[in-house]
């Protein structure tokens, strides 16, 4: 199959709060094998504790990064693949928690415009939301942005979507790249 042929896929359209809801509270935390994370912007996300923590019934909220962690405590692979530098907020952040610093490296490239999240190679998230709160709709209504995406379990959206990732991850893509003078670290060098 290639990426010009049509061909019927079943994915579930998701706007706004869905993204928080169907990704964030649903899926991410389900993990069991691996989550890639491509982004254009990271920024530091609070979350509802868990349900059943004595946390969420006090109305606290974390981060998402004690959720990756919890992930990354579980031997979940994780990848996140971004364009710009992280928040100060997520940095600060990602510095509390020292096992996800080392258990989930970060790949940064000028280019990278792509919002996917593949989950354990069987469900795959496509669409605007970058990874911030203000995205992934952990926002109240009102001060989220407008987002469109789609959700799918396809597995060859899944495939070539993940083999896309991958060649910008392992630094195929940057042979060619004519923005090669401006990246910070080019990712073949790593």
């Amino acid at each position: 199959m290639t990426r010009s042929e049509s061909r019927t896929v079943r994915a579930r359209l998701l706007a706004d709060g869905d993204h928080y809801a169907e990704l964030v509270q649903k899926a991410l935390g389900g993990a069991k094998v691996s989550v890639w994370i491509s982004t254009a912007n990271v920024k530091e996300m609070r979350v509802e504790a868990p349900i059943g923590t004595v946390a969420r019934s006090r109305g606290r909220y974390m981060s998402i990064l004690d959720t990756l962690d919890g992930l990354a405590a579980r031997g979940v692979e994780l990848r996140l693949l971004h364009a710009g530098v992280p928040s100060r907020q997520f940095r600060a952040e990602l510095r509390l928690h020292p096992r996800l610093a080392k258990g989930m490296p970060m790949r940064q490239c000028p280019r990278v415009h792509l919002k996917v999240i593949a989950i354990d190679g069987r469900l795959l998230y496509i669409g605007s939301a970058n990874f911030t709160g203000a995205g992934l709709g952990a926002k109240a209504e009102g001060r989220r942005n407008f987002e469109l995406g789609m959700i799918t379990d396809d597995e060859v959206w899944l495939d070539e979507t993940q083999a896309r990732f991958d060649r910008i991850w392992s630094g195929k893509e940057c042979k060619g790249c004519k923005l090669r003078g401006e990246c910070p670290k080019p990712i073949d060098t790593l």
